[in-house]
């Protein structure tokens, strides 16, 4: 017998599961299989969860390694497209030529204060939908599943270089994103 608190619980945190997938995998159909997963592996192992953390971090962590194994399972099968060694002149711009800042980025006060407000996440997830698909695919890896970098390269068979140029791209991409759509428009 399934129990039902459980159930009612699993249903009311599947649509933040789904999305956190889909902005994880950018694909509908994966990110589905994904949530299936993590929901069947935590009824099935409803005895593993102790307490310690929140029920919804719990869930949350089973999905990670989901997202993790269906990373794996697509670059051994060669799903998984290389990243491309496109040029950072658009980023060119922002440094003078000794390297500093043109104009430095806006002050952004307490991060810790600023995840905790309201709105900050969906704008966040914007910014991340914004960033090119493998671009995406490997700032996730590394800064929301822990991949280190050596993992990814061999995941995604990509070189060391290449991997922190497109890290270094990404983390630019959003900086510029959330000033304009979060920091700049307060």
């Amino acid at each position: 017998m399934i129990d039902t608190d459980l159930q009612k619980s699993l249903r009311k945190i599947r649509p933040t599961l789904l999305r956190f997938a889909m902005l994880q995998l950018r694909n509908e159909a994966a990110a589905e299989d994904v949530v299936q997963e993590t929901l069947l592996a935590a009824l099935e192992g409803k005895s593993a969860f102790s307490g310690r953390s929140q029920f919804k971090t719990w869930v949350v962590s089973i999905l990670r390694n989901k997202i993790v194994d269906h990373l794996r399972r697509g670059a051994r099968e060669g799903s998984l497209p290389l990243v491309d060694e496109q040029g950072d002149e658009d980023f060119d711009a922002l440094f003078d030529g000794t390297g500093h800042w043109q104009e430095p980025p806006g002050d952004w006060g307490d991060p810790a204060a600023v995840i905790e407000q309201r709105g900050f996440y969906e704008i966040l997830e914007l910014c991340m939908k914004a960033l090119p698909e493998n671009v995406a695919r490997v700032f996730t890896m590394r800064e929301v599943l822990g991949f280190e970098t050596e993992e990814i390269c061999k995941e995604l068979k990509m070189s060391s270089s290449n991997c922190w140029v497109v890290l270094y791209r990404a983390r630019m991409r959003l900086r510029e994103c959330l000033q304009m759509r979060w920091f700049g428009a307060r």
